[in-house]
């Protein structure tokens, strides 16, 4: 009897009370009628990330992996030390970034920009920070050509070398089958490409502009808000929160830092002094440092910067705060572990 009991009230004890609490719950920050008028907003000036990038619709397995392959070959470099990978790192679900203010290249010697994360970039309208590259294809030659990065001497080389490699001669053949396996300066690119395209990635966020009301936190929601509000979104739209405009760097009050001139260096028109690609907001709380010079150290610290800057608004670091968490929400479901561990 005493046994028939124990078991009773052990089960009322385990299962009469309903499922453990998990936490305290989500402080209520914005009312409903405020949440509705947001999810709306956010529909206006964001889309979800598409499954698949421009162009990947022809690329076959065989074309991705020769581009996984070569992205991550050091031979690309003059020294055999520097690959893709090494700036754009993607091993252990990286974010394709080195983290560093600058990319270091052969021999170590610093670059003058940050790398920018490879993820999603060819949602982009153009590559670079001046985008002076209009693909992924154009993209993946220069910084193999590039003194102060990969440093290979001219696409000659880099064809030799990549052709006395005997898997590389298989591998080729079964990416250009159409042309018998040329190895080509192009080829290359195009295998590197291929395989960038594959670098898709989906987040909350988008759960949430796909009517998911719960797939942000208030926090998140309440930095959302704060972000629309402010007027971020002059420049951070569409699938990116970014990447699909230049915009001056310092358009009200100036950057601190005015050696780099942007897109100025590539087209030489005055219009384009310190107009800089508009960088996307996805992951964007996994690849810091951030700005082109890579001299602001957190995400709170460049959102402060640029609602000055760009919006002559001042924010308080609570605002920065919510939107710096709000940014947690662009954080790819396959990082967001890591995402997590790095607070």
């Amino acid at each position: 009897m005493k046994k028939a009991l124990f078991l009773i009230l052990t089960f009322f004890l385990i299962y009469g009370c309903g499922k453990p609490k998990e936490g305290p719950a989500d402080e209520q920050l914005l009312t409903q009628e405020q949440m509705t008028k947001l999810a709306d907003d956010a529909k206006i000036y964001f889309k979800a990330v598409p499954d698949k990038m421009p162009g990947s619709e022809a690329d076959t397995p065989e074309l991705i992996a020769l581009g996984e392959k070569l992205y991550n070959d050091t031979r690309l470099s003059l020294d055999n030390t520097i690959s893709c990978n090494s700036c754009h790192l993607l091993n252990d679900n990286k974010a394709g970034v080195d983290n560093k203010p600058v990319s270091v290249g052969v021999g170590g010697k610093n670059g003058t920009r940050n790398s920018p994360t490879v993820l999603n970039a060819g949602f982009q309208f153009v590559q670079f920070w001046d985008g002076r590259a209009k693909d992924l294809i154009e993209q993946a030659k220069m910084p193999i050509l590039n003194p102060m990065e990969m440093t290979m001497q001219n696409d000659k080389e880099v064809v030799k070398r990549i052709a006395e490699v005997a898997e590389y001669k298989a591998l080729f053949s079964k990416a250009f089958p159409n042309e018998k396996g040329l190895i080509t300066f192009d080829n290359i690119a195009k295998a590197i490409a291929a395989f960038e395209r594959t670098l898709v990635t989906h987040d909350r966020f988008d759960d949430y502009l796909k009517g998911q009301d719960d797939a942000l936190s208030q926090e998140e929601l309440k930095g959302l808000d704060i972000f629309i509000g402010t007027g971020c979104t002059t420049c951070h739209t569409g699938a990116l929160l970014g990447g699909n405009i230049y915009q001056k760097m310092g358009l009200i009050h100036p950057y601190a830092d005015t050696v780099d001139k942007g897109r100025f260096g590539v087209t030489k028109a005055e219009t384009d002094m310190f107009m800089f690609k508009v960088p996307m907001m996805r992951n964007v709380a996994l690849t810091a440092p951030y700005f082109h010079d890579g001299k602001s150290a957190s995400l709170e610290d460049a959102i402060i910067q640029m609602a000055w800057m760009q919006l002559n608004k001042k924010l308080t670091p609570e605002e920065a705060g919510y939107i710096a968490k709000f940014f947690n929400a662009l954080t790819d479901k396959k990082r967001e572990i890591k995402a997590t561990a790095s607070k």
